[in-house]
Formats: structure tokens, C-alpha cells, sequence
């Protein structure tokens, strides 16, 4: 079953400090609190809202949610643990058959076996602290209530990829800008491209080859890694988060399977990367139901930003002995 009727409402988001009545250049966000740093918070309040609220007042909320996240490392230890991974149903079949054909899956899920199972929402690690409100209601209106099976597939594994609004500029001899709304936005590698890739381009001089510097729009799927017994969610936080808000509490996930730490450091993002042992080994660590939870998290109205890559390069001319 995709929905379970006994849990199917997560706990409701707080009050929360009201939104400006100019609402142009202003969202929600929801910023999970409790857990170590508490100057990461107090950074993102000050950069990020419109009416930073005294430090005092967000240094007494964390050190409240502070003391519930201990209280759950006792009660809830190892909830995380051994999260059920349950094969898709023959229903799925077509499904699956059309997303296997999409060049995105090939491209990207290539380094470590990989499978997509349903997998329960609330137990799923997040690394991601905050949650754009603003745009998870306009997932959810999209959505609407009571999805079908087939519904809750595509939006979480996406079959067609719009591309969000971007932008980019040359704004120097060697430095390129590409902004976007979307937070999607990534810088996709460098990739090297023979001269026959390149199609009816002019150039004052004859090619031999091109160094090519990508930025793009990752696959947007739902995505986790499975890791030392723990189902760690990798992309698709605010689908997710719509979703169980809308009653879902299982969807079809890519998890892709990490024997050993190693794969970590290859597939995982950047902030497990940095500190493996926070969502492995951490007796209760931060889970995708703790957003629902009015204690662990403070909503606020922040200022919209866009997300820019710069990318930058150096050209260097030498000559260099003869073998």
C-alpha cells in the first residue's frame, strides 16, 4: 500500500512568524534546529530572513529542540536502522520499463548497483536543514489529494525534465555566470569532445579539440543511498516533504547500494561526505519525519535568492623539451 491510513497525517507546521504583505521576493522556509551547530543557525537567520528575530529568542528554541534530539537518541536509538526495502509490484512493470529508457538513468546510476524500491518516508536520513515552504506548496497544489500509484511514480521519478528558468553570461575573458531560481542548478563536470562533436561553430582557426566546462540541471530524482544498514536521502527533499504532507508515507526511490565507504565518497552529496559518521553511526540522527515534528524545526519568511556558478579558467602557453 502507498498510503497508511493510521499515520497518513505528519504533525502540522507550527505557528510561525507572519509572511510580509509584499510577498515579492519573499518565502517560507522551514530550517530544522537542535542539533549541532547552533551558529549555523544563527548564520542562516541573519543572512537569510527578513526580520531576524534576537539571538537570544532562536538560542533558547534550539537549545529546547537540543535537549528533545538527546531524548530521542535514547528512546529512538537505531530507529534508523534497517529501513525495509520492498520491491516494486508488477503494476510498476510499464513504469519502469519507460524510466530504464531514460538516458539519465544510464548516465547517472552506473557506479554502484542500484535498484528503485518503495521506501517509507519518515525513516529516510536528511542531511538537507531547511525546506522551501513556498515552493512544496506549489508541488502539493499540482499534485492535489488522493494520488494514484501512478501519480506518485512520476513525481518522484520524474519521466520528462523541464528545464527551470537560467541565465548565463561571459562577464570576463575567463570567467562565465549562470544564475537560476533553482537550486538544481550544478556544475556538471569537465568533459573533453573531439572536434567532430562540435557542429557549426565557427572559429578563427582549425580544431583539434575542446575542454568543455558543463553546468546544468541534475536527473531530479528521488534518490537515497543505502549505506551501512541506513537509507540516506540524496535528492528530492521537498518532493518528499509534499508528499508526506499530503499523506503519503511510502514512494518509489532509486537507492542505489554502497558496500563500503569508499562509494561514499563518490555518490554521496557533499555534506555526508564531510561527516559520514553523523548519519551512520549517530544513534538517532536527523530523519525526514523530524521536518513534521513543531519542536525540531522554526519557519520563518526568508528573501529569495538565486543560485549563481561562476566558473573560471586559466590558459597557460609553455614549450617543453623534446623526447
Amino acid at each position: 500500500m502507498v498510503v497508511n491510513k493510521a499515520r497518513a497525517e505528519p504533525t502540522p507546521v507550527p505557528d510561525k512568524e507572519p509572511v510580509p504583505a509584499d510577498q515579492a521576493g519573499v518565502s517560507e522556509n522551514l530550517y530544522l534546529i537542535g542539533r549541532p551547530p547552533l551558529k549555523g543557525f544563527l548564520r542562516f537567520v541573519k543572512s537569510h530572513a527578513v526580520n531576524p528575530p534576537g539571538e537570544g529568542d532562536l538560542a533558547d528554541a534550539w537549545q529546547a529542540a537540543n535537549e528533545l534530539v538527546r531524548r530521542l537518541e535514547r528512546d529512538e536509538a537505531g530507529a534508523a536502522d534497517d529501513p525495509p526495502l520492498v520491491k516494486m509490484g508488477p503494476e510498476y512493470e510499464p513504469l519502469l520499463i519507460e524510466l530504464l529508457e531514460d538516458p539519465l538513468i544510464r548516465n547517472g546510476y552506473n557506479t554502484v548497483p542500484t535498484e528503485v524500491a518503495m521506501v517509507e518516508l519518515d525513516r529516510l536520513v536528511v542531511y538537507q536543514k531547511h525546506i522551501d515552504l513556498t515552493y512544496v506548496r506549489q508541488l502539493a497544489e499540482r499534485l492535489g489529494p488522493g494520488l494514484s500509484k501512478e501519480q506518485i511514480f512520476r513525481t518522484c521519478l520524474l519521466h520528462d525534465h523541464p528545464q527551470p528558468p537560467m541565465k548565463w553570461s561571459r562577464v570576463a575573458d575567463n570567467r562565465f555566470v549562470f544564475v537560476s531560481p533553482s537550486n538544481d542548478l550544478r556544475f556538471l563536470g569537465a568533459t573533453p569532445l573531439n572536434a567532430d562533436q562540435i557542429k557549426d561553430h565557427p572559429l578563427p582557426g582549425h580544431l583539434a579539440g575542446v575542454a568543455g566546462v558543463t553546468v546544468g540541471f541534475g536527473s531530479n530524482f528521488l534518490n537515497a543511498v543505502y549505506c551501512e544498514k541506513r537509507l540516506i536521502l540524496n535528492n528530492g527533499s521537498h518532493r518528499a516533504y509534499a508528499l508526506r504532507e499530503l499523506g503519503v508515507t511510502h514512494a518509489p526511490c532509486i537507492v542505489q547500494h554502497l558496500p563500503s565507504r569508499d562509494q561514499v565518497e563518490v555518490v554521496a552529496s557533499r555534506e555526508v561526505r564531510r561527516d559520514p559518521d553523523l548519519y551512520l553511526k549517530h544513534p538517532r540522527p536527523a530523519m525526514l519525519k523530524d521536518y513534521f515534528n513543531p519542536k525540531l524545526h522554526r519557519v520563518m519568511p526568508v528573501h529569495r535568492r538565486l543560485r549563481q556558478i561562476a566558473i573560471r579558467f586559466e590558459v597557460e602557453e609553455s614549450y617543453v623539451p623534446a623526447l
